[in-house]
């Protein structure tokens, strides 16, 4: 009894140095602080600063307002220039367009002419050789004039006008001219069923329909640069629209946050002049959070890209799964420029290790930690299985 006392006080001295030695010399961070990138917001154009009330670390989304740029004096001129411009063109177009439909009316006028024109001349042509073809069925059937005096009787109801040039009056031939009168007549028919007209006076159409024909020329050349005009005026409201796009953004607008985080520094003051490229605000990127640390140089020697880690938040019993993304080393100052918490002397002095922390992420606005401290273990320690028991 005496030796097992002795035995089971051993042990428990051996277990607890165990405990205590695997705990210490286990890879651990001397520091670790839950950090971020950070976002600068800068001017896009230059003007009056429009900054509303907002306390320090309040927590933005992603496309919200943050703040408004107004410039009451952004230059208008080349944009005038092109409005007026297409005004010009415009006009120009609308008197293509006025005369192109005087031009078609008349044009509309002439074709009415020339369809009243063919129908009462074909009834004209008709009729002339319904007569010729009455009057040599009668030459025909023994109506030749045998005397003076009968020539003079037909002579009495024939119309000079449809005499045929050099048209005999002899008797013997006044029949063979009157085959000859229906055959013209005929084929004078024949043409104007074609919208042929033939005569002296005229070539194969009227003066009206020569006139349309000229009229159509015309019509096709207005109507070509109407075209040109119309691309002209499209031309020149595309750049109206580009250059009215410039002046609204040179106008200004409202600013929005580019990302989800919490609103970490102002750099220029509500009501302030800022010229294009000033930084205004300064937000913390909330979906990009990391773990900074130091640890010892046997430790840093010891660790990979990818290799697997442990952290655990001050004061916080949750642990969580970690992975080293970076390995900056010793003195690793120029690596936070661009993050919100800066290192301190003693963490420059160890070796820097940056972990990636999903649980963190996956957290939304509760895992926006930043300037939260904790420690890193990168080995398994002796008291890892009752942690995860009681967890």
């Amino acid at each position: 009894m005496k030796y097992s006392r002795l035995i089971i006080g051993i042990a428990a001295v051996i277990f607890a140095l165990w405990v205590i030695i695997g705990e210490q010399m286990s890879g651990a961070s001397a520091d670790a602080v839950v950090n971020a990138p950070v976002v600068t917001v800068r001017a896009p154009v230059a003007g009056n600063l429009e900054l509303p009330t907002r306390q320090l670390g309040v927590y933005v989304r992603q496309g919200e307002v943050l703040a408004t740029i107004a410039d009451p004096i952004v230059d208008r001129v080349h944009l005038d220039d092109l409005l007026m411009e297409v005004q010009l063109e415009k006009a120009g177009r609308d008197q293509i367009v006025s005369l192109l439909t005087e031009t078609r009316t008349i044009h509309d006028s002439m074709q009415q002419r020339t369809d009243t024109y063919r129908t009462h001349r074909l009834e004209e042509l008709r009729e002339r050789l319904s007569r010729a073809e009455a009057r040599l069925a009668i030459l025909e059937n023994g109506g030749v004039p045998r005397t003076a005096a009968q020539q003079r009787a037909v002579d009495a109801v024939t119309e000079e006008s449809d005499r045929l040039p050099a048209e005999p009056n002899i008797a013997s031939l006044v029949l063979e001219h009157a085959r000859e009168r229906v055959a013209v007549l005929q084929i004078a028919v024949n043409a104007a069923e074609q919208n042929v007209f033939l005569g002296d006076g005229y070539n194969d159409a009227p003066n009206a329909e020569q006139h349309m024909v000229q009229l159509d020329g015309e019509i096709a050349d207005m109507v070509s640069r109407k075209a040109e005009a119309d691309a002209r005026v499209a031309a020149i409201e595309e750049r109206v629209d580009r250059a009215r796009v410039s002046v609204n953004s040179l106008t200004g607008g409202e600013l929005r946050s580019p990302v989800t985080g919490t609103y970490w520094e102002i750099l220029e003051a509500n009501g302030t002049n800022v010229q294009r490229g000033d930084p205004l605000l300064r937000l913390v990127d909330c979906s990009a959070t990391v773990v900074t640390l130091s640890v010892t140089e046997r430790v840093y020697n010891g660790l990979t890209i990818g290799q697997g880690a442990k952290f655990r938040l001050g004061g916080a019993s949750d642990v969580y799964d970690a992975t080293v993304s970076r390995l900056a080393g010793s003195g690793a100052e120029t690596v936070y420029r661009n993050l919100a918490v800066a290192p301190s002397r003693l963490h420059l002095e160890r070796y820097d290790v940056t972990l990636i922390v999903p649980g963190l992420r996956d957290k939304g606005t509760d895992g926006c930690l930043i300037g939260r401290t904790g420690r890193a273990f990168f080995d398994t320690r002796p008291l890892d299985g009752l942690r995860n028991l009681f967890h």
